[in-house]
């Protein structure tokens, strides 16, 4: 058992280091490859007196920085846990990620002002057939680098690096445009560079505010994913002495480190040593199939040696689900000789608990008044 414990603690270890290896390693090509495109557009963006290349360039400049940041986030994540934060260190690449959205935004705001200008003051541009070719290869370019690492991002399972090969594909796009322009203005005559790169700067400026927001709600704390928690609560109800799973709360530590808790709904026969076994297999089974560790297994009983109890449960909870706003009840266990009854009732957020509960019993001690009935609250936090 101890080797067992032993292999699969050095085979998460081992995918960790694999995991920072190719993110790293796909950063840096992404560095590479961005800080070269960056160049070449700024050289013929300020020969050619075009702003939007000049723009293209700066936009190529900032997913170079981008992915620096992604490396020292993703080196700082990985410290070991220690006293002062035993849980690690893994938000810090929310934190970068943070950096890198005020970085797209700072951007997207100086090259709408420098478009606004050029917009004023117009100033022709002067392409040449070789500066037109190098774009175009540079959007090719940038095609191939979005395919890449949006691909290594799905395999280390990167949120940063998946956005990255987005937003690769999304600039080579966005250089199309500014081709599509310098042709024009080479056709017609007729100049839309500086609108172009009012344009750019706008899908800029929005990638910015989206990346901050997401990477605030991180930070924050969101609802967990929906088909991770069934995932979780199908496992776990598979065991043959699980009635049921609730109150499954997700905490998120940085990407793939997360941990939860949860309640099982058990028979009143079962002893601790069976509940020991059960929860420790399940813990197991749980963070083997789904990567989430399971810091903690709460118990409910639920009453299997009186008929009457089962009739009861299901007239309490046709009351309690009459309402709108109890989205569930569980955990539901009586004592037929005390008269007393408790159980747990999700609440939804468009109620105050108190007023809730209140309801609850004023309509549960009219049925039932010789009964002392407890009722505890829960929030809405996983599907």
């Amino acid at each position: 058992m101890e080797k067992k414990e032993a292999s699969v603690a050095g085979a998460v270890l081992e995918e960790a280091q694999n995991r920072n290896q190719m993110i790293v390693r796909t950063s840096v090509i992404g560095i590479i490859a961005n800080v070269l495109l960056a160049g070449l557009k700024a050289v013929i963006g300020l020969i050619s007196n075009s702003i939007a290349v000049v723009l293209d360039a700066v936009n190529n400049l900032s997913d170079a920085l981008s992915s620096v940041i992604t490396i020292v986030g993703t080196k700082l994540a990985n410290k070991r846990p220690d006293k002062k934060h035993p849980m690690g260190y893994g938000r810090i690449e929310y934190l970068s990620a943070m950096i890198v959205s005020a970085i797209v935004l700072y951007a997207g705001i100086t090259s709408a002002v420098e478009s606004v200008k050029k917009i004023i003051h117009p100033e022709k541009a002067d392409y040449s057939v070789i500066s037109l070719i190098i774009i175009a290869r540079a959007i090719g370019v940038k095609l191939l680098l979005g395919r890449y690492v949006k691909t290594q991002g799905k395999k280390a399972k990167s949120s940063a690096l998946i956005a990255s090969g987005a937003d690769a594909t999304f600039d080579a796009i966005l250089s199309a445009s500014v081709l599509a322009s310098a042709i024009i203005y080479l056709t017609t005559g007729v100049s839309l560079e500086a609108y172009v790169g009012v344009i750019i700067s706008i899908i800029i400026i929005k990638s910015g505010i989206e990346m901050m927001i997401e990477t605030l709600n991180d930070i924050l704390g969101q609802r967990a994913d929906a088909e991770k928690t069934k995932e979780i609560k199908q496992i776990l109800s598979a065991e043959p002495e699980v009635r049921g799973a609730y109150d499954l709360i997700l905490n998120n530590y940085g990407p793939n480190k997360n941990y939860g808790s949860v309640h099982l709904e058990l028979p009143d026969t079962m002893t601790v040593e069976e509940v020991d076994l059960l929860t420790r297999k399940v813990q197991a089974k749980v963070y083997h199939e789904t990567g989430v560790v399971l810091t903690g297994i709460g118990v409910y009983a639920h009453n299997t040696k009186d008929n009457a109890a089962a009739e009861l449960r299901d007239r309490v909870e046709e009351i309690v689900l009459s309402h709108q706003w109890a989205l569930q009840m569980h955990g539901f266990f009586v004592d037929m000789e005390k008269k007393e009854m408790r159980f747990d009732v999700v609440l939804s957020f468009g109620i105050d608990a108190y007023e809730g509960l209140q309801t609850l019993q004023d309509e549960l001690k009219k049925v039932y008044p010789d009964y002392r009935i407890y009722i505890a609250p829960d929030i809405d936090v996983s599907d």
